[in-house]
């Protein structure tokens, strides 16, 4: 894991912050979003300290909420754009990156947001059968097996709030790893 990580660049921008009021799968660009610590985005339906996911919910509505941010990678909207037209927030991501490859970043990375916000990612997001509604045939897109048959889940990763603060497009995106031994993520 080491190595894949040495290969991308430890600092990215925001291409996109993107928030929605209702359980929708899509989110809706904003020129800003405000991170509130220990609960998620403000006005995002899965703001709160607790699980917000309605199927999560469902099972145990006490969890704590280890998915209040949402990032994906803008590479993956390029990966993807032979056979698919997908937009910043379409795929349901809070913050649409560009220049880390969020899906290698260990368990427990800080990433730093503009001037203030402070993320620690939590883990993978594990894409759902709603997927497809948006467009047929992405949920095996974003998914995919290794050589050993272990899933592959690219449809980005979650996130805690450790600090508030305003994020918009444009800003810096600065990465501080963990201590080793690095922990791989986990859908979560």
């Amino acid at each position: 894991m080491q190595d894949e990580i040495e290969k991308y660049s430890l600092v990215g921008t925001v291409i996109a912050v993107s928030i929605s009021k209702k359980h929708t799968f899509s989110k809706k660009n904003q020129n800003l979003i405000k991170l509130v610590k220990g609960f998620g985005i403000e006005g995002d339906a899965h703001c709160g300290s607790t699980i917000k996911h309605r199927s999560r919910v469902a099972q145990n509505p006490d969890q704590p909420n280890l998915r209040q941010v949402h990032l994906i990678h803008s590479e993956l909207f390029e990966e993807l754009a032979g056979r698919f037209h997908i937009e910043p927030g379409q795929m349901g991501e809070n913050i649409t990156t560009a220049g880390i490859n969020l899906l290698e970043l260990p368990l427990n990375t800080i990433l730093f947001l503009g001037n203030f916000a402070v993320i620690k990612i939590t883990g993978l997001r594990n894409p759902c059968a709603q997927i497809d509604q948006f467009q047929p045939g992405l949920l095996n897109a974003v998914i995919e097996k290794d050589e050993n048959g272990n899933l592959i889940r690219k449809a980005g990763i979650m996130g805690i709030v450790l600090e508030s603060g305003e994020v918009k497009p444009g800003d810096e995106i600065r990465v501080e790893l963990p201590p080793k031994p690095f922990k791989k993520l986990e859908r979560v």
